[in-house]
């Protein structure tokens, strides 16, 4: 039953930042002071924990490892708190958000990542609105049930499905997009969920999976390729997946060398070959032209709508698994955790 409990988690970035008044720089502030800087959150009937990392990161400079971090702190305070509010730099919440999502197995309970565009000590900040609605939210539930029993990212009055979910602008408030799923909740004068798109709370036992493969790349298709610098990816030692960003529906060239060297990779290297959009909308349909069925002749995935984010931390989750090429290629090819329509 909840009992209106919250851990509060902090990683570092802008939100966690405060005006020093005499220098004029922004410094870290503690979080255990937190009440101070945000007095509504006393007005919530929620019991806030907090908890930082030792060392505050800005996000640029987040690993995976930073990843398994995270995971950690909500494994083992998982049976203490109903929901987790994980505060994090923006340039890279959806990297984040969407690693978790696969990493936290049979999730049932609400993780809302947040951030901010302005320290939390800004005048004009959006810290607050987003720490305190993201609470809400974590600490939502109705008959003993959570009403988002997954990984979100809570951003100027909208949640997003973690591994649906984009940065799209660096100097908006509306920081973030979700270009191919409608948002899970809205805030405005009423916190709206719109249950029918909330994945339901799942059957099995809460699992975190800790190991991830790092030795997956994401290239680009672009009008100046070249068959060095591809030869140059394929050849890298202990490579074990290309994330291929194509044109479009699913498109690239047709170049003999350029679907030699990716033929050469699968039959011969056994690399796995991951067909997604660069487009930031949309789906790739790879039997419409030519180009896309080359790509699907060679062994290529089919990564639907996937976000590069989502498709990167997803191929870095199977390949932890240790399954065979053939239970990755189905598993990647269908919806785990909602990541693809």
């Amino acid at each position: 039953m909840p009992n209106n409990q919250i851990l509060m988690i902090y990683t570092g970035g802008t939100i966690g930042m405060q005006k020093d008044l005499q220098t004029g720089s922004l410094v870290p502030f503690d979080f255990s002071q937190l009440m101070e800087h945000i007095p509504e959150l006393q007005l919530m009937d929620k019991k806030i924990d907090t908890v930082s990392f030792d060392q505050p990161i800005d996000s640029s400079n987040v690993r995976p490892e930073h990843w398994l971090m995270l995971a950690d702190i909500i494994e083992k305070n998982y049976d203490n708190y109903d929901g987790f509010v994980v505060l994090h730099g923006s340039d890279t919440m959806a990297y984040t958000a969407s690693a978790l999502s696969f990493m936290l197995e049979n999730l049932s309970k609400p993780v809302i990542l947040t951030g901010s565009q302005l320290p939390i000590g800004d005048l004009r900040t959006d810290a607050k609105e987003n720490i305190i609605t993201s609470v809400q939210i974590a600490g939502s539930y109705d008959n003993n049930q959570p009403l988002v029993p997954e990984v979100g990212i809570y951003f100027e009055f909208k949640l997003l499905r973690g591994n649906r979910t984009i940065k799209a602008s660096s100097e908006h408030f509306n920081a973030f997009d979700s270009p191919n799923y409608l948002p899970l909740a809205q805030s405005g004068v009423d916190l709206k969920f719109f249950k029918e798109r909330i994945l339901p709370v799942p059957d099995g036992i809460f699992n975190v999976h800790k190991k991830l493969e790092e030795n997956v790349v994401v290239v680009k298709i672009h009008p100046a390729i070249t068959e060095t610098y591809l030869s140059h990816i394929i050849n890298l030692p202990g490579l074990k997946a290309i994330i291929l960003e194509t044109y479009g529906s699913g498109n690239a060239p047709t170049d003999d060398w350029f679907i030699s060297l990716l033929k050469k990779a699968v039959d011969q290297k056994s690399i796995h070959i991951i067909n997604i959009t660069q487009c930031q909308k949309g789906s790739i349909a790879p039997e419409k032209y030519e180009t896309g069925r080359k790509l699907m002749s060679i062994g290529a995935y089919n990564g639907k709508d996937l976000t590069t984010e989502a498709a990167l931390t997803k191929m870095m989750y199977l390949l932890g698994k240790n399954l065979s090429k053939k239970a990755i290629k189905s598993a990647f090819e269908r919806a785990l955790r909602g990541e693809m329509t």
